[in-house]
Order: structure tokens, then sequence, then C-alpha cells
């Protein structure tokens, strides 16, 4: 019970960081779909070897995450706990690729477990910006600039009623939760038998709550099209960014610094 309502919280404090005032916060969301978008195609595009060429783009995450006032604490923790899906989806790269790639330590390390840090890399990359993109725009915007985007209303209508329910079930969840602990003065454990009845229960109460919404929702003119509130514009601001980014994009992508900057490190030292 008491870790349920502390994933509800936890699920709420992304709000909060969404609608912080802070310079990520008030850029343009259409700029960062695009700018998240084209970070994501640019890291994926790289071959599974590449290593070197994957770490200026760490840049993004850690100067976004500055900008949008996002705590690493936070984002380490998401980090940290699906960091298992990029592991099982390379697990068995090193078995598969066995050729030597180089030496290192008089050791022969296989193309396999440069594929499997590569994708391990790029797993972290993407999923921290998406995660700063995610703590730094409230779900309505990223709806709404879905829409200016050219996205059918019925898909942005689906995320914005999903978004808006997942807090509604959840609550309902937590009412049952806490009125079985009184019940049961208390009793962690639950056995599959009461938790089927209580999955049962709560599909019920969605659907009969589903269905008074829909109901509702027509007599009141619902035409499938949610209107913003807020109206979206570009700014000076949202274009600095979208050309910073995107000129540092293709930068990176063209030119491996890292490569390049251990090479002018080691002429200053030789000199």
């Amino acid at each position: 019970m008491i870790s349920f309502e502390k994933e509800y919280f936890n699920l709420g404090f992304i709000d909060k960081l969404a609608y912080k005032d802070c310079f990520m916060q008030s850029i343009d969301p259409r700029v960062k779909i695009i700018t998240t978008a084209a970070f994501t195609i640019v890291v994926v595009s790289y071959s599974k070897y590449e290593l070197t060429g994957l770490m200026p783009f760490f840049l993004f995450p850690m100067v976004c995450s500055s900008l949008g006032d996002v705590p690493i604490k936070y984002i380490l923790k998401k980090l940290i706990f699906f960091s298992i899906f990029p592991l099982l989806i390379g697990i068995f790269n090193p078995l598969i690729d066995t050729k030597p790639v180089f030496f290192f330590m008089n050791t022969s390390v296989s193309g396999g477990w440069i594929s499997l840090i590569s994708i391990f890399l790029k797993f972290q990359l993407t999923f921290s910006f998406a995660v700063i993109f995610i703590a730094t725009t409230p779900l309505p915007q990223v709806c709404a600039a879905l829409k200016r985007l050219g996205v059918p209303d019925i898909f942005t209508s689906q995320l914005m009623f999903l978004y808006r329910y997942i807090f509604v079930l959840a609550e309902e969840t937590m009412k049952m939760l806490r009125a079985r602990g009184l019940r049961t003065f208390g009793e962690a454990s639950i056995s599959m038998r009461d938790f089927i009845n209580m999955a049962a229960v709560l599909f019920i109460k969605t659907c009969e709550r589903a269905e008074r919404i829909y109901r509702a929702m027509l007599s009141r003119g619902f035409s499938n099209t949610i209107h913003s509130i807020k109206d979206i514009s570009l700014k000076s601001a949202d274009l600095l960014y979208l050309a910073i980014t995107t000129g540092l994009l293709i930068f990176f992508r063209l030119y491996d610094v890292a490569a390049l900057s251990g090479k002018a490190i080691t002429r200053g030292f030789l000199r």
C-alpha cells in the first residue's frame, strides 16, 4: 500500500517539474519534439561498434537537465531502473560476435562486447534526453504541439484521456487498497484470489465510469477534438535553441570530437 502511494506521488512529481519557471520549460514544445526526435535519430544512426563518437552527446542531457532544473538523481534513478532492457537486448552479443576488434592490456576484446556497450550507451543517451523532455513539457502542451505538427486529433485526444484518467484510476485503486487494509488490520500480503477479485471490481468500476464520462461529454457537445487553452507561438529563444541544438548534432555526427580532442591533447603533451 505504501509502495503504491509512493509510486503514485512520484508520477505527480513529473508534473511539478514540467510547470517550473525555467528555460527548458519555456521552450516551444514543437521545438522540443523536433530536437528530441533529431537527437534520437542521430544517436541511433551510429554503427554498433562506435563508442568514442557517442561520448560528446552526453553534453546534451547534462546541459538540458541544468537548464530545466531536472534533478540528476531523478534521471539516474530512471536510468538504473530501465537499464535492464538494453542489457537484455545485447546480452548474447559477446557469444555471437567473437571476432577480436582490438587488444587492451594484452587482452583481446571481441566485437560483441563493443556492440553491447554501444547499445547500452545509446539507450542511456536517448532515454535520459526523453526523460528530460517529459519532465520539462506538460502533456497538454505536448498534445497541442503534436496537433500543430499535423498529428491526427484522434491520437492526441486519446493521449490526453490516457494522461488524465491514469490519475483517476490510480486514486480508485488507492481507495480499494485502503479499504482492504482497514478490513484486514493493515495486512501487507495479498492472496492471488483477493488480487483477482480486486482487479475484477476495478475493471467493472472503470467501465461504468467510462460510460458515464462518455455520456457527459456527448451532452456537452464533444467533437473528438481537445482545444488547448495556452497558445503556442515561436519566440526568438526557441529558434536560437533549435539552431544551436541542430548545429551541434550535425557537427558531432560529422566529426569524432572525442578522437580529435584526444589527438590535440596528445600533441600538446608531446611538444
